[in-house]
């Protein structure tokens, strides 16, 4: 007779990576925020607040990509989701650094792409950043 043990393990990222990860997610969506209040009020103050905060979520993004990347590593490339989750926050820095440039332009300038944009940043956070923190794995012993 053959006993199938399933053992599921948490593993967690360490603490550093984990609050550079969580960092980006408020940043992101406060920049959100920002351009849809300066969508709907035309005050510029706005506009620059998301600036800052775009610069802000890069500067966080990046580490934890730095993190990441040595985490893949050190892990010997084990697992399709530690790959997934290195290019979701690949993908969120790129479009994060475009949506900065954006931003750079004058005024009105940067609507609607800076909305489009944001959002689409924002919600590639949110699910790195779930994906990065919930890394439950299952293995089966034989």
């Amino acid at each position: 007779m053959t006993v199938t043990a399933h053992r599921t393990y948490h593993h967690s990222p360490n603490p550093l990576h984990a609050t550079l990860l969580a960092g980006t997610v408020p940043l992101y969506l406060g920049a959100l925020l920002s351009d849809v209040a300066y969508f709907n009020t035309f005050q510029i103050q706005w506009s620059n607040f998301a600036s800052w905060l775009i610069a802000g979520g890069l500067v966080f993004n990046g580490l934890a990509l730095l993190c990441a990347l040595l985490g893949l590593f050190r892990a010997g490339g084990r697992g399709s989701r530690s790959l997934i989750y290195l290019l979701l926050l690949v993908a969120t820095w790129i479009l994060g650094f475009i949506n900065a440039l954006v931003h750079a332009k004058d005024a009105w300038a940067i609507m609607p792409a800076g909305l489009v944009l944001s959002i689409i940043v924002a919600v590639l956070a949110c699910v790195a950043t779930w994906i990065g923190l919930t890394t439950t794995r299952s293995e089966v012993a034989e």
